[in-house]
């Protein structure tokens, strides 16, 4: 990373990192991106979209973090800056959560959003 490179500030929890891994494991990757990205769609007007790769893109933002590498397209990350995301087992449903204080308004089921 130059200095004129601003670091990624996109994060995963270590409890998402650990599915995400486990997930890698099934599927029999050794190595892989987990690639975050943001399209439009869902009630909200935007959706998340969560995406294993073998690599990431070359223009794409990437960060490593508890043994997962994120990558973030350049649109996408406007959308997704600040973001954590996270992992719930909870009563409401299994699933990846995204913590992201650039939404505005969520719908329901947190699969979009809009800012």
């Amino acid at each position: 990373m130059t200095t004129a490179q601003k670091p990624l500030t996109i994060s995963i929890s270590k409890n998402a990192a650990e599915h995400v891994s486990d997930f890698m494991r099934s599927q029999g990757l050794e190595a892989g991106v987990l690639r975050v990205a943001v399209k439009g769609g869902g009630c909200s007007g935007l959706t998340y979209v969560l995406d294993i790769r073998e690599a990431a893109e070359e223009t794409d933002k990437v960060v490593e973090q508890h043994g997962v590498t994120l990558a973030v397209d350049r649109k996408s990350y406007v959308f997704l800056a600040g973001t954590e995301l996270d992992y719930s087992g909870g009563l409401n449903g299994k699933g990846f959560v995204f913590n992201n204080p650039n939404a505005k308004k969520a719908c329901g089921c947190g699969t979009s959003f809009s800012v």
